[in-house]
């Protein structure tokens, strides 16, 4: 079995005293690639200079929609500048999210717009994050449409309209381990079986939302735990794990060209 973590934070604080360790234990629990995702101008440097460092380990540079009232101009030349790395291979985590409104809602909205432009003039996939928009998010993308554009909706949450729609614009879908979760997955458990195989992505977004079981004994996520989005997926869609592992895996592979 090799797993893709499509989605982790690798430059997070959670992982500076123990970073070589959680890689190698990544690849000891059958995860070979990975890649690591950018939020800003510093994070988007920091996961280049870790993707640089190992094998089978990408990047991405990008804006969170959180982090987009203090996007400018300079940032967006300088995470173009990082992106002709060859480690980079995708343009994100960028979108809308407006739960918490870290970011006013027009900060969000015009540099949203302006990354997707950027990712298209460079032709990158797009990791995408999409919170309660309320529409706005398929909105924008509908309006700036763009032929052959590739992308993937992360930590996907959303409900079965959302979801066709994300799938019309023929986007992936990224799977984490909220599906593990007893109460909180299972709305996501219920739409699982409408995601076409192809199209399915999974995902750790660590050291965020661990999955069941290593909620229980660390607070911390990893990249070795997406075998758990892993096995538990497959039990879902009632598949066998090594060939949904194998499919996953050349679905990143052929999304992010690895």
């Amino acid at each position: 079995m090799k797993l893709f973590d499509s989605h982790c934070h690798l430059d997070d604080k959670a992982f500076d005293h123990d970073r070589e360790s959680v890689i190698q234990r990544a690849k000891q629990n059958d995860v070979h690639q990975l890649i690591t995702v950018g939020i800003d101008k510093e994070t988007s440097l920091r996961a280049l200079e870790i993707a640089q460092k190992h094998e089978g380990c990408y990047a991405s540079v990008g804006v969170h929609p959180h982090t987009a009232a203090s996007c400018s101009d300079e940032t967006l030349l300088f995470l173009k500048h990082l992106a002709k790395d060859n480690k980079i291979r995708a343009w994100g985590e960028t979108g809308l999210d407006f739960n918490r409104m870290y970011s006013p809602q027009a900060d969000q909205e015009k540099w949203f717009v302006r990354q997707i432009h950027a990712a298209d003039e460079l032709k990158l996939p797009l990791i995408f994050h999409e919170r309660d928009s309320k529409g706005r998010f398929l909105d924008i993308l509908n309006a700036h449409a763009f032929p052959g554009r590739k992308g993937v909706v992360h930590c996907f949450s959303g409900n079965k309209t959302e979801l066709r729609a994300y799938l019309d614009l023929g986007l992936h879908i990224g799977i984490t381990g909220i599906l593990t979760l007893k109460e909180r997955g299972a709305g996501l458990r219920k739409l699982i079986q409408y995601i076409p195989t192809d199209r399915l992505l999974i995902e750790t977004d660590a050291p965020y939302l661990t999955p069941t079981p290593q909620k229980n004994k660390s607070r911390r996520n990893e990249p070795a735990f997406v075998k758990s989005v892993l096995l538990k997926l497959a039990d879902v869609r009632k598949e066998d794990p090594n060939a949904l592992a194998q499919i996953t895996r050349e679905n990143t592979r052929r999304l992010f060209n690895t």
